[in-house]
């Protein structure tokens, strides 16, 4: 499978949660997926949506289609269209977002620029996503650590 982070692995065998990796590639096709159509999906379907390419406009368009093909032959609707932002937050390495920011703070520890920069999109894909108000938030630390941001902390 393309990339699942270790925070995720609770799900992994199943993946009856979306994984960051398919999030990622949602919000690069501009598709929003409901957890029920997911889980609609066989599990070899599921796996090949982790490991099917999302980065470059024509392998957008295809997934974006397979997602629609497989939404609509489990007898779902038609997922919405979401916006495709052209400079998304996780791109931006001059700037961390200010949820990542709180998060960081609320568990004791202070990212900075560089730290924030060195990761790769998909890893600070995976922040801001955990640090929204919205999102269950108890893997933030666990993906700090894994990313190599914790260090030797114990988990608060």
């Amino acid at each position: 499978m393309a990339h699942l982070f270790h925070f995720e692995v609770e799900f992994a065998d199943s993946l009856r949660c979306i994984p960051m990796q398919v999030r990622y590639n949602l919000d690069h096709c501009g598709v929003k997926l409901k957890l029920v159509d997911w889980n609609r999906f066989t599990l070899a379907e599921r796996t090949a949506l982790v490991d099917l390419p999302c980065e470059a406009a024509d392998e957008q368009q295809v997934y974006r289609t397979r997602l629609h093909e497989l939404v609509a032959q489990h007898g779902g609707d038609r997922p919405a269209s979401l916006p495709i932002d052209p400079h998304p937050d996780w791109q931006a390495v001059a700037t961390i977002p200010e949820s990542v920011q709180a998060m960081a703070q609320t568990a004791e520890m202070a990212l900075s620029l560089e730290q924030w920069a060195s990761l790769l999109p998909l890893q600070r894909f995976a922040l801001i996503k955990l640090s929204r108000s919205n999102h269950e938030n108890h893997n933030f630390v666990p993906a700090l650590q894994e990313f190599g941001l914790w260090g030797d902390r114990p988990t608060p």
